[in-house]
C-alpha cells in the first residue's frame, strides 16, 4: 500500500497560477513561493470585500482516539466531492505545527487520496508564517528583557512579567526556565518557560485580526507584564509592536495550494484547539467564501473545543455565519470509546460500538445548540462490517440526522459525493438560525461556567480564589466582555484523558488564567493540559529523512 507520501509525490500539481485562475484571482495577485504555492496579495484581498459570500460549512469531530477520525481528510474529500458535483468550492486548513509533525500526531494534511499537496512543504516550512510568529514573539521578549536591563523607566515588576518565549518544537525541558544568568552583563535573572508557537498570542492576534493596521492595534494591545502597583504594562509601552508587525507583514496574507484533485485550498495559520482557538485565519476564511461558492473549513481536536471555540470566539469576533456542521466519526474510534482495545478494534463488536456512540451523540446534542444543522460523516475503514455501519446510521438516525459512509481516503473526492449531495441539500434550505453559546455581558466565569455545564456536562467549575480574584480585577479593568478559551484535554469532554464516551458529574479545574488582551480572548487553562507539549517515547522524528533526490519519508 502506498503511503501518503508516496500518493502525494505522484500526484499530477496544476501551476498555481492555473490554480488560482480556477477562482479568477488573477497572476498579478499571486505571490509564488515556488510553483505550486502562493499569498494572496494584501491589495487583493481588499477587492474582495464587496463581493457577496458563498456558504460556510464547518467539518469536525468526535474526540480523537489513537484510532484516528480523520477529520482533515475528510474536509478534503468533502471539498473535493463538492467540486466534482459542480460547486465552485474552496477548502480552507489550518496549517500544521512542526510540534506533533516531529512527535506523535503526524502532519495535517490529510491522508491516502484526500489530501492538499504538496504535502511535505506544507508540513514542514511552508511559507514561513510559523518562523516570522516566533521570531515576532521571541522579540517582544528581548524587548522586555532589555528594558529592564536599561534602567525599567516603566516600572516594570520582575516578578510579573508574563509574557514566555515561542518555539514550534515539543520540548517539555523549557516549559519552566530561568533566564539572565551568568551575572550583572546578561540581564536580570527571572523564572519564566517556552510555549509552544501554536499557543502563542501573536497567532491568535494573526487568526482574528481583519488586516494590517489591526494586526498592529492588537499587537500593541498584548499585556506583557506590570508594575508593583498592578498597573498593566503592554507591547505598545514596550514599543514593539511596529516591528513585530513588520515581521508579520507577510505572515498575514493567505496561503494558496490545491488538494491531488486540483481543488484549490486556502491554509493559513492557527492549529491546536486544546492549547489555542485552533480555527485558521478570519482572513483565510473571508476570501474564500468571497471566491467560491461553498467554503468548507475545519476546526481542530473534537467538536468540544474545536468546534465551540470557531463558533464562540472565531464567529463572535468576526461575524462569520456558517450553515452546517459535519460531524466526523469512526467505527473504530467509536468502539475505542466503548472500551475495546487498540489491538482488537478489527473484530466486530456492535455492544461497544453502541456503547461508545453515546460520544457523536453528545457531539450532535452541543452542535444543534448552536441552532446549525448536523450531517455524519463514518470515515470507513476495511474492518467496518455490514452491521456496524447500520448500527451507526441507526443510533444517529434515532437523534434526526443522517449518517453517510465516505470512502475518500481510498477514493478520493468520489468516496464523498453522497455525502456532498446531502450537504448541498441542506445549504438548499437556507436556514440561517446560527447563535453563539453565550452573551458578551455574562461575567468571564460565568462564560467558564456555561461553557463546562453546556458543552462538557461538567457539574461544576473548581478556581482558586487567586483565579477568580484575578478574573473580577479583568472585568473591572474592562475586559469583562471578551470571550473565554478553554484549554484542555482534546481526549475527553472531561479534563481526564481517560474518561472517554460522554462523561457527566465531573469537574473542570481550572489551574491558570491569561488574559490574551490583543487576540480578545481570556484563556483558562484547564487540568493537566501543557502549553509546551512533549515528545513521545518514540517520535515521529526518528522515522523521518531525506533521500539523496530530496524527497522527504516518514512525514504523515
Amino acid at each position: 500500500m502506498d503511503s501518503d507520501g508516496d500518493i502525494a509525490r505522484a500526484a499530477r500539481l496544476m501551476p498555481i497560477a492555473a490554480i488560482g485562475e480556477k477562482l479568477g484571482i488573477p497572476a498579478e495577485a499571486l505571490i509564488p513561493y515556488g510553483h505550486t504555492k502562493a499569498k494572496l496579495a494584501r491589495g487583493f484581498l481588499k477587492q474582495l470585500q464587496g463581493r457577496p459570500d458563498g456558504d460556510l460549512v464547518l467539518v469536525t469531530a468526535m474526540n480523537p482516539t489513537p484510532a484516528g477520525e480523520g477529520k482533515t481528510t475528510t474536509t478534503v474529500g468533502l471539498g473535493d466531492a463538492l467540486t466534482r458535483l459542480g460547486k465552485k468550492t474552496v477548502i480552507a486548513l489550518r496549517e500544521p505545527s512542526l510540534g506533533p509533525c516531529f512527535g506523535q500526531k503526524g502532519g495535517a494534511t490529510g491522508g491516502g487520496y484526500a489530501q492538499v499537496v504538496p504535502m511535505d512543504e506544507i508540513n514542514l516550512h511552508f511559507t514561513g508564517d510559523f518562523h516570522a510568529i516566533t521570531a515576532a514573539h521571541n522579540l517582544l521578549a528581548a524587548m522586555i528583557d532589555n528594558h529592564i536591563h536599561w534602567g525599567n523607566a516603566l516600572g516594570i515588576d520582575t516578578r510579573r512579567v508574563r509574557w514566555r518565549r515561542a518555539l514550534d518544537v515539543n520540548d517539555r525541558s523549557l516549559r519552566g526556565v530561568v533566564t539572565g544568568l551568568g551575572g550583572v552583563s546578561n540581564g536580570t535573572p527571572m523564572e519564566t518557560g517556552f510555549d509552544i508557537t501554536v499557543a502563542s498570542e501573536v497567532m491568535a492576534i494573526l487568526c482574528l485580526a481583519e488586516d494590517l493596521a489591526d494586526l498592529k492595534a492588537r499587537l500593541a494591545r498584548i499585556i506583557v507584564a506590570e508594575t508593583r502597583e498592578r498597573r498593566p504594562i503592554t507591547a505598545g509601552d514596550i514599543k514593539a509592536d511596529g516591528a513585530m508587525a513588520a515581521l508579520l507583514k507577510d505572515a498575514i496574507q493567505p496561503n494558496l495550494v490545491q488538494t491531488i484533485e486540483n481543488t484549490p485550498a486556502i491554509v493559513h495559520l492557527g492549529p491546536f484547539a486544546n492549547i489555542a482557538h485552533g480555527c485558521n485565519s478570519v482572513m483565510a476564511t473571508r476570501a474564500a467564501l468571497k471566491l467560491g461558492e461553498i467554503v468548507v473549513t475545519e476546526a481542530g481536536f473534537g467538536a468540544d473545543l474545536g468546534a465551540q471555540k470557531f463558533f464562540d470566539i472565531k464567529c463572535r469576533l468576526s461575524g462569520l455565519r456558517p450553515k452546517a456542521a459535519v460531524l466526523v466519526a469512526t467505527i473504530r474510534s467509536l468502539k475505542m470509546n466503548g472500551g475495546v482495545a487498540k489491538a482488537d478494534l478489527g473484530a466486530e463488536n456492535i455492544d461497544a460500538l453502541t456503547r461508545g456512540a453515546v460520544n457523536i451523540q453528545r457531539h450532535i446534542e452541543n452542535l444543534r445548540g448552536y441552532g446549525l444543522p448536523v450531517l455524519v460523516a463514518l470515515n470507513h475503514f476495511t474492518s467496518d462490517t455490514g452491521a456496524e455501519v447500520e448500527t451507526v446510521k441507526r443510533i444517529v438516525a434515532s437523534m434526526g440526522a443522517d449518517a453517510y459512509v465516505c470512502r475518500h481516503w481510498a477514493e478520493g473526492g468520489r468516496g464523498a459525493e453522497e455525502l456532498a449531495r446531502a450537504v448541498i441539500a441542506t445549504l438548499g434550505k437556507k436556514r440561517d438560525d446560527f447563535h453563539v453559546l453565550y452573551d458578551d455581558a455574562l461575567p468571564l466565569l460565568a462564560k467558564i461556567e456555561e461553557t463546562a455545564r453546556r458543552i462538557y456536562r461538567a457539574d461544576r467549575v473548581e478556581a482558586s480564589q487567586k483565579i477568580i480574584a484575578q478574573l473580577k480585577r479583568w472585568q473591572e479593568a474592562g475586559f469583562g466582555r471578551l470571550p473565554v478559551c478553554i484549554a484542555k484535554t482534546q481526549y475527553s469532554f472531561s479534563t481526564d484523558p481517560t474518561k472517554l464516551g460522554a462523561p457527566v458529574g465531573h469537574v473542570l479545574d481550572v489551574r491558570e488564567v491569561r488574559l490574551s488582551a490583543g487576540a480578545g480572548f481570556v484563556v483558562a487553562i484547564c487540568g493537566d493540559l501543557m502549553t509546551m507539549p512533549g515528545l513521545p517515547r518514540a517520535p515521529a522524528a526518528e522515522i523521518i529523512s531525506v533521500d539523496a533526490d530530496g524527497d522527504i519519508h516518514g512525514l504523515s
